[in-house]
């Protein structure tokens, strides 16, 4: 089916290029010819949206709206009350707050998630970017003409470091081999994850080889909306050094990682702070 056999629109509740172009998913893309508009993948489902005068347009059927839509891109969360929660915390914070308001976490496919991040470890978004294009049309299930699904663990547990030289991920292919054959065999069981409470998480996703706090810090918090989840890394050590001083990110309560995503694209459009 095309995507724009269908249209639905929804209150311009989040800005797209701020939400979708931030580093926390990487299967999005703007269209050339249309600025305002978007399509990217997820969960099997190909989808183009864009802004309109009274909000935005999501080319999909009702039901993958109610189904899928509404859920990856948290559209039930009162993100003004998270915003003016954070704001109370910290006038900085209140700042980084109203600078880019549109900003709100995806809550995309655990396992998705997992592989992106891995694959992001010392890398630029855009060649993460071109990684995880190219490991979907290699292994993942044709949606449309040009356009693939997610590989799923048991695919990607199948293959030898050989077939994902294509890739030019480099040190980061036995970090997926590894990850897919734990997941696939049961070892690392992502539902549990994302019933069990943020320690068991952190736990069970650092026994991937390659998997360090950042990562799985990262995939908590975008694969499985533990919102508590900060990322850490030395940009954002160096953001928190000059924004907040003195202030852990267990401070900021059970939206830390909502507050990392203000700060991190408050520091990276204000560099001369740094």
């Amino acid at each position: 089916m095309s995507p724009l056999a269908d249209a639905a629109r929804i209150p311009g509740c989040f800005d797209l290029a701020q939400t979708l172009d931030c580093g926390q998913a990487f299967r999005w893309r703007k269209i050339k010819d249309c600025p305002e508009t978007w399509e990217g993948v997820a969960y099997g489902r190909l989808l183009r949206l864009g802004s309109i005068a009274d909000g935005l347009e999501l080319f999909c059927s009702a039901g993958d709206l109610e189904e899928v839509w509404n859920r990856y891109f948290d559209l039930e969360e009162d993100y003004p009350a998270i915003r003016r929660a954070l704001s109370a915390l910290s006038p900085v914070l209140e700042e980084a707050v109203a600078y880019a308001p549109g900003i709100r976490i995806l809550r995309q496919e655990p396992w998705e998630a997992l592989c992106s991040f891995i694959f992001s470890q010392n890398n630029h978004i855009p060649r993460i970017k071109s990684i995880i294009e190219r490991f979907c049309q290699m292994f993942g299930p044709p949606i449309q003409q040009g356009f693939h699904g997610f590989p799923s663990p048991e695919t990607v547990a199948a293959l030898s470091p050989g077939d994902l030289e294509a890739l030019h991920a480099g040190y980061r292919v036995p970090y997926i081999l590894d990850a897919a054959r734990k997941v696939a065999s049961g070892e690392i069981d992502l539902l549990r994850i994302e019933r069990s409470p943020l320690e068991y998480g952190r736990e069970e996703l650092q026994k991937i080889k390659g998997v360090g706090p950042k990562v799985a810090e990262c995939a908590l918090l975008y694969g499985f909306h533990k919102t508590r989840c900060f990322p850490m890394d030395v940009w954002m050590k160096r953001a928190m050094g000059t924004l907040l001083p003195g202030v852990r990110p267990e401070d900021l309560g059970e939206y830390a990682g909502i507050a990392q995503q203000y700060i991190f694209h408050y520091s990276r459009m204000h560099p001369e702070l740094f």
